[in-house]
């Protein structure tokens, strides 16, 4: 059997225990009732079993049916391997690495080491993929990607390895306009504040789907805070700048770098254990790593130092 039928009959099978109606499956599908009926009844006559139960609804996958089932599941997992591999072999000729990784991240922290691992493989071509973490993700597990850079390595999906830089903290940034400045402190003592006081003052935040985001999600949701949300943004170097002229208060890593400015703004910095990130970088768990791809997990962990913003 072919991937194209195996699949195809996946659907089919899918899409009837789903309706348990040959009808209206087959219009989900784009294909005829009469040809889902021939298919299904071709397979059970090769099979010489029944595969759905159709005497009452809902429709049910009879014992030898979930066999079967598992059968056509176990060659879709075989055929996404031997796509890994065919990708894994394609890449080292053509030295191409695809990396997925949020915008506004990537924007700060891809400079830190893509140039020195350039340096040394002068010949590879980097794709850069910049979208939501979630997707990202996706794309790496389906081998459309070849490393995810992220934060927050621990809520990645198990079947992906990463390492990272180890645990970093987060600064508020408190300008003028909070009750919270303090006149012409650069940085107020970690400690001062509850990280609860933090989150009910006016905030900036970057956008949904960032780590950074659902971190913060997380600590309002904990303290049980109805958060006064001016304004967010998908790109962290204007949640800083609106932060640093005065229109509320924003948290951002401490990896990206703050001027100290105690006349306009103060820097606070928050406790570890309230709130951290570690910046990481994952592959497939299947992915047979090259020399290359060593490269640039060797130079990722080792140029992991503050930017300017």
């Amino acid at each position: 059997m072919s991937k194209l039928e195996s699949q195809d009959i996946l659907c089919y099978i899918d899409s009837l225990l789903k309706y348990s109606n040959y009808s209206k499956a087959a219009q989900s599908l784009y294909i005829s009732q009469p040809y889902l009926t021939k298919v299904i009844k071709k397979v059970e006559s090769q099979l010489n079993c029944e595969l759905i139960t159709r005497s009452k609804l809902p429709y049910r996958l009879t014992e030898q049916g979930k066999i079967y089932y598992q059968y056509l599941t176990s060659l879709e997992h075989s055929y996404a391997k031997l796509v890994r591999e065919i990708s894994y072999v394609s890449d080292i000729g053509n030295k191409l690495l695809r990396i997925g990784i949020l915008a506004s991240l990537g924007s700060y922290l891809t400079p830190l080491f893509l140039p020195s691992f350039l340096n040394l493989h002068p010949a590879c071509k980097i794709n850069l993929v910049e979208d939501l973490p979630e997707k990202n993700e996706k794309r790496l597990q389906n081998n459309e990607l070849d490393f995810w850079i992220g934060q927050n390595s621990s809520s990645i999906s198990p079947n992906l390895n990463s390492v990272s830089w180890g645990r970093h903290s987060y600064r508020a940034v408190i300008p003028r306009s909070c009750e919270l400045y303090q006149k012409d402190v650069a940085v107020i003592p970690e400690g001062t504040f509850d990280i609860s006081t933090i989150l009910n003052q006016r905030l900036i935040l970057t956008s949904k789907g960032s780590a950074i985001r659902k971190q913060i999600d997380q600590l309002l949701s904990v303290y049980k805070i109805q958060p006064n949300i001016v304004m967010e943004s998908n790109e962290i170097r204007t949640v800083l700048k609106l932060a640093k002229h005065n229109v509320g208060v924003t948290i951002v890593p401490e990896s990206v770098n703050i001027e100290e400015c105690g006349s306009e703004y103060n820097i606070y910095p928050i406790p570890t254990d309230k709130i951290s990130l570690d910046y990481f970088i994952a592959h497939h768990g299947e992915r047979k790593l090259t020399s290359v791809d060593h490269d640039l997990i060797h130079t990722f962990l080792n140029h992991g130092q503050p930017c300017a913003v």
